[in-house]
């Protein structure tokens, strides 16, 4: 297929798949952190992104020697380039975290859009009879009309086809942050006063203070959650300067997004300090104008369905390569079938493949998020549990066996102290998220 892409539309992907859901949790993380550690916390979190994505754009291509020739190869996936440069074993747990990161994006996208929905219909009932009102509503109903969604979208063949939708998603990303950090500001101004402290939200104990910061860590780790799909976006683009454009569209695509982060999570805590609510924008810490809360929410939605889509089609194509691997000989799976209703309209290509596994897997996640429709805390989780071994632990090991870079040299050793230290974090944040998910389901 021809190569198109550029570096606006590499960028929009990133932001798409970076300025998501997360955004809307960093107030209060950096209410857990302060005024101090939380904006340190988050350019920490920016700049190892930013590595990942340099050490990733180096591994797209790879060369082989076979006999007196050099064979390149690309890499049009995550996984492709762990299978080729490490090798089938380290392939197969890479595998399961692709498999894990595509679940919980799944899930937290969809409990974030019900809670975006919800939140639409609440600032109107509050509006109409007070803010003290009864306005409490289910958002199981939203989370179906959401996997609903998915599941037509989730239709188009590739990630390739899905340049539009991120578009469009990039635009409600810097729309909606930039109303979240409109507002805090206006609040911040109202009040009179810069909220919050160095120490970030006071806890009778260390013990109580210790665990939400650790959820803190989790909540912003899943705000920078596109290093899976670095290298999908990179094929994407028009050759010979691929590598070239793709750190470029990185470096402005994580301090684009770093700066919103900025805003929104440090205007957030200025508004409200201690009682910052967990979700920026649907968590009720604002009320008027409720019209533009609305509009905010309504810009986070259609933002979910393009960001839903930008990181789960690398895992469609992964999961579907192999099933045709499996059924070679079934035409039913196997064969696009061509749909023309109308001879002056577009002809639709329809796969039974993507029909059924796609449908089951939007079915699947969608029950998932029903039963833990914890926003904050499924956020940390969700950060946590994937965000070493994807953003720092592959991307470094490809990049030492590719270069052959030798044992005790000083950029191995900066390498290898780099990976211990964030799996330190990583492994802290993760105790901290699981233990706010279980007091969260079970309380």
């Amino acid at each position: 297929m021809k190569r198109t892409g550029n570096q606006w539309t590499a960028f929009a992907h990133i932001i798409t798949a970076v300025i998501g859901s997360g955004v809307l949790s960093l107030a209060w993380s950096v209410a857990q952190l302060g005024w101090i550690a939380g904006p340190i916390i988050l350019l920490c979190f920016a700049s190892v992104t930013l590595t990942s994505a340099f050490l990733l754009c180096n591994c797209y291509k790879s060369t082989d020697q076979q006999g007196n020739m050099n064979i390149t190869h690309s890499h049009g996936s995550y996984l492709e380039a762990v299978q080729s440069i490490l090798g089938n074993r380290k392939a197969w747990i890479c595998g399961i975290f692709v498999w894990i990161n595509s679940i919980k994006l799944g899930i937290v996208y969809t409990i974030t859009f019900a809670l975006s929905i919800s939140a639409i219909r609440k600032s109107n009932c509050y509006h109409d009879e007070g803010h003290k009102a009864e306005c409490q509503l289910s958002n199981t109903i939203y989370m179906i009309i959401f996997g609903s969604v998915q599941v037509l979208l989730s239709q188009i063949p590739d990630f390739r086809s899905t340049k539009w939708l991120s578009i469009a998603a990039a635009l409600m990303s810097f729309i909606y942050s930039s109303i979240g950090s409109g507002l805090s500001l206006a609040k911040v101004i109202d009040n009179g006063e810069i909220k919050g402290g160095i120490g970030g939200w006071p806890s009778p104990n260390a013990a109580k203070k210790v665990w939400p910061v650790a959820q803190a860590l989790g909540n912003i780790a899943f705000a920078f959650p596109f290093s899976i799909i670095i290298l999908e976006i990179q094929d994407t683009l028009k050759e010979p300067t691929e590598k070239a454009t793709m750190k470029k569209a990185s470096t402005m695509a994580v301090w684009t997004s770093t700066f919103f982060y900025l805003c929104c999570g440090g205007l957030g805590y200025a508004a409200f300090g201690t009682e910052t609510p967990g979700n920026l924008l649907a968590g009720f810490g604002f009320y008027e104008p409720y019209w533009l809360l609305d509009f905010a929410n309504a810009c986070i939605a259609v933002q979910l369905c393009g960001g839903y889509q930008v990181f789960s089609q690398p895992f469609y194509a992964i999961i579907e390569k192999w099933l045709r691997k499996k059924l070679p000989q079934s035409r039913l799976f196997v064969g696009d079938y061509n749909l023309t209703l109308n001879k002056h309209l577009l002809a639709f290509r329809l796969s039974f493949l993507r029909v059924i596994f796609r449908t089951s897997y939007v079915a699947v996640i969608t029950g998932i998020a029903i039963l833990f429709p914890y926003f904050n805390q499924v956020v940390g989780f969700a950060g946590a549990i994937t965000f070493w071994p994807i953003v720092v632990y592959f991307p470094v090991e490809m990049y030492l066996k590719q270069k052959k870079i030798e044992s005790w040299t000083t950029k191995k050793i900066v390498l290898r102290t780099y990976t211990y230290v964030c799996l330190m974090v990583i492994l802290f944040a993760f105790v901290g998220s699981i233990r706010a998910l279980i007091i969260a389901r079970f309380s």
